[in-house]
């Protein structure tokens, strides 16, 4: 008997089979009338996906530029790294990762210098990249904390490609050795990435004290980001040892110092100009902490990071570079 009449005669006529068929055999089913190929994929390919997981140097190098335009200090730091063509190459699909997560304007302080982002869109293109592409979660209304953070604007008129995160486009992740996660939806343009490169802000945050480059990474993930603030410091650990960038650079420009993460009162705001660039993100924020007159051993989530071998915090086993 053909397969179709088979199909009808014991499954369509008795529908509480047809609804307990498994995936399995629907989909073989499907694939012997020769329907599969009009089928989209249920499940994207984990395959394809590039974590950027690496080991660190024992000895992490810093790159500290201070005093001068935030363009200015962008180049002399990521330069003291031996320049974005380290990164880099041709070809390459990058994704920048800035705060901009909130409707405040760049003198607020609470998102990325967008002078700072436009700047590392720019030695991207330098570098032979292929597309910059720049977005993020944000907190406040998306299209208002784009605009008024001025992050969307410079960034384009750089060159990046500035669009707005999509539901669908959120892939679950295994995380191999999480403490308090298995598994989180983070976003897939980032997971196919060629190189992702942390841009984040220095500033106050009521819960982890400051947010610097970790806390930054919360903006790629999905689902209720609300349940990471609970063992915050190893949940956040938990997203950072599966997605690692290769470059952070931490816009001090100004320094939130009250009131993060949002912040709005221009007191609360220190300009410092200065920009710290390296590979190890963990030094990043231990660097990054001590603007604040924290000890990096203080951070909860720093501490983590360290003990699971994810970068140095130790300020003394860091060479820190003025550029």
């Amino acid at each position: 008997m053909p397969l179709f009449f088979s199909l009808k005669k014991s499954t369509l006529k008795k529908k509480e089979e047809f609804d307990v068929l498994s995936r399995r055999r629907f989909l073989t089913v499907l694939s012997e009338l020769g329907f599969l190929a009009f089928v989209p994929p249920f499940f994207p390919s984990r395959e394809k996906f590039k974590l950027f997981e690496r080991p660190y140097a024992p000895e992490p190098d810093l790159f500290v530029a201070k005093k001068g335009k935030p363009a200015d200090l962008v180049r002399r730091a990521v330069a003291g790294l031996g320049g974005m063509e380290r990164f880099v190459h041709k070809g390459d699909v990058v994704v920048l990762k800035p705060n901009m997560s909130w409707d405040r304007t760049p003198a607020q302080g609470a998102n990325t210098n967008p002078e700072v982002v436009a700047e590392v869109v720019r030695l991207c293109l330098e570098a032979g990249a292929k597309k910059v592409r720049v977005f993020d979660r944000t907190c406040n209304e998306a299209k208002r904390s784009y605009e008024h953070s001025g992050v969307a604007e410079a960034a384009k008129k750089a060159g990046a490609d500035v669009y707005f995160p999509y539901k669908r486009n959120y892939v679950s992740v295994k995380i191999p050795n999480g403490e308090r996660l298995r598994a989180w939806k983070i976003y897939k343009d980032v997971l196919e990435a060629d190189v992702l490169i942390n841009l984040p802000t220095a500033k106050h945050h009521s819960l982890s004290r400051v947010t610097l480059g970790i806390k930054n990474l919360m903006g790629y993930l999905g689902n209720d980001r609300g349940k990471i603030h609970r063992h915050f410091d190893q949940k956040i650990v938990d997203i950072a040892s599966v997605l690692q960038p290769q470059l952070t650079i931490l816009d001090a420009t100004r320094l939130l110092l009250r009131n993060g993460p949002q912040g709005g009162n221009l007191a609360d705001v220190k300009w410092v100009y200065t920009v710290v660039a390296g590979t190890d993100m963990v030094a990043v924020d231990a660097y990054g902490a001590s603007l604040f007159g924290i000890e990096p051993t203080d951070l909860g989530f720093l501490v983590e990071a360290h003990k699971r071998g994810l970068g140095e915090l130790d300020l003394r086993k860091i060479r820190i570079h003025s550029v």
